[in-house]
């Protein structure tokens, strides 16, 4: 059972009726002391006002999502906005930088080329993650999202990008993306000093939408325990982003009741 003390919010659980401060709030309200914001509610609320106000509230930041997108704008625009948003997890304390690479090339069928633009643009910016002290956290996505939003696919596939790129990149490691995965368990124990992140969620045994149906730990088939006592065995003690995109369920409910819920199942389940 996992320590409820390792509990973060990503804030995106709870988007579409909370705002960032909201969020905030709710955390220190609930007796969560992680927080794992969105760069879009930070650029609402602005960077030094929420960075003054987690800390004030007693929170830590377990993870900034998120930056990559290489592939769907020009190379130049795509390195500029991820240099910023190294800056904005900087100023906010945060453990890593979450990174979705993006998928394929506009008008374009070379996954390899798409491939290669992500290997580009985060060896242009790794130099100032260095410098600043941030993480880039890859985090591979289901292969169903390869076309439109991640050309990196698999535990194995983001390892050999940690091995190429060197010291500063890691994996951020969400089970909804790598439960099915038959090698997941050799490439959790290969990832032993590079794991950034962990997120939990449950994927329905009837999903009807891949991005925005998501399930609340338990509610599903992802054996969560086991993957989450699998990164542990790898060295992982950190922090546990509970992530779920849900219009059809969570994203209606009243967020004090998603938060009571999500602290209960994550006591339970993970």
């Amino acid at each position: 059972m996992a320590d409820l003390a390792r509990l973060s919010l990503n804030t995106a659980t709870v988007r579409e009726r909370w705002d960032l401060p909201a969020c905030i709030e709710g955390c220190a309200r609930h007796g969560i002391g992680w927080i794992g914001p969105w760069r879009d509610g930070l650029a609402a609320y602005g960077i030094a006002r929420a960075a003054r106000h987690i800390r004030d509230a007693g929170l830590t930041v377990s993870g900034l999502c998120r930056g990559g997108w290489w592939t769907s704008v020009p190379r130049a625009q795509a390195i500029d906005d991820n240099r910023r948003a190294i800056d904005e997890a900087a100023t906010l304390g945060a453990r890593c930088l979450v990174i979705v690479n993006g998928g394929l090339l506009p008008d374009s069928r070379d996954l390899a080329a798409a491939r290669a633009r992500c290997l580009e643009g985060l060896a242009a910016v790794l130099p100032h993650a260095r410098a600043a002290g941030v993480a880039l956290a890859l985090e591979p996505l289901h292969p169903m999202t390869c076309a439109d939003r991640s050309v990196l696919s698999t535990t194995a596939q983001a390892l050999d990008w940690c091995d190429a790129l060197g010291d500063g990149v890691g994996v951020a490691l969400d089970v909804y993306h790598i439960w099915w995965d038959p090698e997941v368990l050799a490439q959790i124990a290969r990832a032993r000093g590079r794991i950034l992140g962990f997120h939990v969620c449950d994927w329905l045994q009837e999903t009807r939408d891949l991005v925005t149906d998501r399930g609340m730990m338990g509610d599903g088939v992802i054996d969560i325990a086991g993957l989450r006592t699998a990164v542990d065995a790898a060295g992982y003690d950190g922090p546990i982003e509970v992530e779920i995109f849900s219009t059809r369920d969570w994203w209606t409910r009243d967020p004090d009741e998603v938060l009571a819920v999500m602290k209960a199942r994550f006591e339970r389940c993970v």
